[in-house]
């Protein structure tokens, strides 16, 4: 019984830090309706910091006095004043990654200031010292963690209710507009909204730094476990959200210490993600969208004639680049042009159907696995196809009634779990020695194997060109931009949803597999999720609709090591600029840079676009205000 009991208080603790982060993310999302994938990095810097000052000799009061209330604050308004604000009524994919490069800007900060390769721990408040509390020691830091999880939640009550500027912050939630007629600023309310969310993710981060190591990706990924809280609360109810962080925080501390079985012990650490995935299935369901907040530049289709001459044109090239090519840089750019697919199988499900996939280099990784098993024949290949296919159906199924921000948090679900327990798992592929992948069809040699990886994209390339064009194409842009019409007029979208899950996570395992066989042997951190939103970023950036930009998002991307070589000591904060730069740009030129070139010599055809004050209703998660397709209000 008394186990019992002390692992209920240390899952209360860690309870108390899940719920303190979740409240701080429901706050910034109900004052702009956009999910702050970024808000475990703000607290992350913000314990760096913390500990920054306390290396300088800052007592432990003013530093952290500086760390959660100024600096935290700070950042939040920084964010919102330079990227949130810019957003407008932007699509689902521009406002995720917009926040997923601030999450690998501030990474990749903090790992050019701090050396990631220097251990360093921080103590906890008051040291040592210790108190009993029935029958349970409970150390002075865990009874400020209780203490902040009870003083803030209150604290944020009376402001809401009581404060004048918290009245005005509930009232732009609930009508912008109309909270701007009754001498309300929208903008100003928004800003402080995001420096309050923003300092609760500093608490956490300074709370929690005191016992793990202090780690870039770790404290960030630590953090990020209150998304299922956040969720839990319905990203707009703080006491539910509270109450999702004190539960999960039990659920996973009773299961370190009672689950006894190997297998499961495996599973420990995804338990934040678990919980986040059920949450996401057993919540209400949501309403289904109207019509596209966002204006949208389509491009042009061409035809299918157009589109095989300009296959040829390009194979025709890549021939000739393949034979001119220095030998040091065939690998390089092969590897490049695998990583094309991958991303080309994003340009189906986020380019033309608006859905938001964060796991793709997860089923790239299982492609890649299930060709390592299966052998280079041609059987290998159509397993490294069909085996994410059906892992992608595996997740769609579940998932159907899931749209917008909460799809997209399913897949992140997926793949952090992933992450912990298949590609890390010794029956996989072991962690020294690695996974060998042989080479596809028995190809040998780097230019041969360079043409045939060339050749596959070109096909897949004509594939998805090809779908776009079909019937099965205009349903799947039908359902991006209005799943409530294609509901009205009697549209399957189940069977929509579902073939284009298995085809993107199938064109996905296709480069994975390439991919693979290029480098001959893969290891457990070849396919982690933050790479996976790094290539999400890079398509979005280059534009995610268009072939052309995600084959040259691809490219960019193999080009970044040798740009990093060249660049010297500096190359890692040159280049974490360049992705930041590009987040930041993505709210003036929501189309890509190739997207915004076609714009410009009249390649791409605008859509109509509705007005709407909010995107919530894109991401289908608070009632508010719709619009028919006319523009009118309902």
């Amino acid at each position: 019984m008394s186990t019992l009991l002390a692992l209920t208080v240390a899952g209360l603790v860690t309870g108390c830090i899940y719920a303190l982060t979740a409240s701080g993310l429901v706050l910034t999302y109900t004052t702009s309706g956009i999910f702050n994938f970024a808000h475990g990095a703000i607290g992350m810097i913000a314990a760096f910091f913390y500990w920054q000052l306390i290396e300088w000799g800052v007592p432990t009061l003013p530093a952290f006095l500086l760390a959660v209330l100024v600096l935290s604050p700070l950042m939040g308004v920084v964010v919102e004043r330079i990227m949130i604000r810019r957003l407008g009524n932007a699509s689902l994919e521009v406002t995720l990654t917009v926040t997923v490069g601030l999450l690998l800007l501030l990474i990749a900060i903090a790992n050019t200031v701090w050396d990631p390769l220097t251990a360093r721990r921080v103590q906890p408040f008051f040291g040592s010292h210790q108190v009993t509390v029935g029958g349970v020691i409970l150390s002075y830091h865990q009874l400020v963690v209780i203490a902040a999880a009870v003083v803030v939640p209150l604290a944020l009550w009376a402001f809401l209710r009581q404060a004048r500027t918290g009245v005005a912050l509930r009232a732009v939630v609930d009508d912008r507009e109309l909270a701007a007629l009754t001498g309300a600023s929208p903008s100003t309310v928004g800003m402080i909204g995001w420096a309050m969310g923003a300092a609760l993710a500093g608490l956490a981060g300074v709370l929690l730094v005191s016992q793990v190591e202090l780690n870039a990706i770790t404290l960030t990924l630590l953090v990020i476990n209150g998304y299922a809280a956040a969720v839990m609360g319905r990203l707009s109810n703080l006491p539910l959200t509270i109450a999702g962080g004190l539960l999960l925080g039990v659920l996973q501390s009773l299961a370190i210490g009672y689950v006894t079985i190997s297998w499961l012990n495996q599973v420990q650490t995804s338990i934040p993600m678990v919980f986040l995935f059920v949450a996401l299935l057993i919540a209400p369901p949501t309403r289904l969208r109207v019509g596209q907040l966002a204006p949208l530049l389509a491009p042009r289709v061409p035809s299918a004639r157009r589109s095989l001459q300009s296959a040829l044109v390009f194979l025709a090239i890549a021939a000739l680049v393949t034979a001119i090519l220095p030998a040091g840089q065939v690998a390089s750019v092969t590897h490049g042009v695998a990583i094309a697919i991958i991303l080309l199988s994003l340009v189906p499900m986020v380019g033309y159907g608006s859905m938001v996939s964060l796991c793709q280099l997860t089923f790239a990784g299982i492609g890649c696995v299930a060709m390592a098993k299966t052998g280079g024949s041609v059987l290998g290949l159509v397993v490294a196809v069909l085996a994410p296919a059906a892992v992608g159906l595996l997740i769609a199924l579940p998932t159907m009634r899931l749209r917008g921000l909460y799809l997209s948090l399913a897949t992140l679900a997926f793949g952090y779990a992933m992450d912990d327990n298949f590609f890390s798992n010794s029956s996989v592929m072991t962690q020294t020695l690695g996974l060998p992948v042989p080479r596809p069809l028995g190809i040998d040699g780097p230019r041969p194997y360079l043409l045939f990886v060339t050749a596959a994209f070109t096909v897949c390339a004509l594939g998805v060109l090809a779908l776009r064009r079909s019937t099965f194409g205009r349903r799947l842009v039908a359902l991006g931009d209005s799943p409530a019409g294609c509901a009205t007029i009697g549209m399957g979208i189940r069977s929509t949803k579902l073939g284009i899950f298995a085809l993107s996570a199938g064109l996905a395992g296709l480069g994975g597999a390439l991919m693979g066989g290029q480098e001959g042997v893969v290891g457990y951190t070849d396919f982690p999720l933050l790479l996976s939103l790094t290539l999400l970023l890079m398509a979005v950036v280059w534009g995610v609709r268009t072939i052309s930009g995600v084959l040259l998002a691809a490219l960019f991307f193999e080009l970044i090591p040798h740009l990093n070589g060249q660049l010297g000591p500096v190359g890692n904060s040159v280049l974490s600029l360049l992705v930041g730069l590009g987040a930041v740009g993505l709210g003036k030129n929501q189309n890509g840079i190739v997207g915004t070139l076609l714009q410009k010599t009249s390649g791409l055809t605008k859509l109509p676009s509705l007005p709407h004050p909010r995107r919530a209703a894109d991401q289908g998660d608070q009632p508010v205000r719709e619009e028919v397709l006319t523009g009118a209000q309902s």
